[in-house]
């Protein structure tokens, strides 16, 4: 009895000193800085220039274990009201009901599921579920990390981050009775922002 009370004596240190010696990689929580972020998309019209526009409010996270981010996880939320093509009457038209209908569809949502290396240094597929007009589809970007900042003046860390991509707006119900080519299929989308480690 004595040699197996010594036994798990033994196997009991012999754990704590794996675990200790063991680095633990800890969950960070990174959140936008609005004042360094922008989100933007980009349309055809008639088939001949390009009209852009963005968001004015919305919120975004990261979560990540490694230091390279290669474990992230993104979640977006837009205010959808916020649209801003720098033309008031055009977006009034695209918050009406033969577009984005906000009074029914006030929010966006992209929340990512999976992330993957392409080889190049801080770049990745970033996929995740979109949610636009009440309409939810997966949706895959180009995903750079941009690298990490220390601000000394207020002791903060911020990462910054690019996410670019297309997508059809007709797979989300978007302007229907607006065939191309009055007003592309294919939406551009750029967000790039800065992100303070919590």
């Amino acid at each position: 009895m004595k040699t197996l009370n010594t036994s798990r004596k033994i196997f009991s240190l012999l754990t704590a000193l794996f675990l200790m010696s063991t680095p633990m990689l800890a969950q960070s929580t990174w959140e936008v800085d609005n004042a360094h972020a922008k989100v933007t998309f980009s349309t055809v019209h008639n088939a001949i220039s390009d009209v852009s526009g963005s968001f004015n409010s919305f919120d975004a996270t990261v979560t990540a274990s490694e230091e390279d981010f290669s474990d992230a996880v993104f979640e977006l939320t837009v205010d959808v009201e916020s649209i801003d093509t720098e033309v008031g009457k055009r977006d009034d038209h695209l918050r009406s009901p033969d577009f984005f209908h906000v009074e029914k569809y006030p929010t966006m949502t992209y929340k990512s599921t999976s992330i993957e290396e392409t080889g190049e240094e801080n770049r990745y597929k970033l996929t995740g579920d979109l949610t636009i007009h009440g309409v939810t589809k997966p949706v895959t970007m180009e995903l750079w990390y941009r690298g990490l900042y220390e601000n000394t003046n207020n002791n903060t860390t911020a990462a910054g981050f690019q996410i670019t991509g297309t997508l059809n707006r007709s797979d989300f119900n978007i302007g229907p009775d607006f065939p191309p080519p009055l007003i592309s299929d294919e939406v551009t989308i750029k967000a790039d922002g800065e992100f303070i480690k919590q």
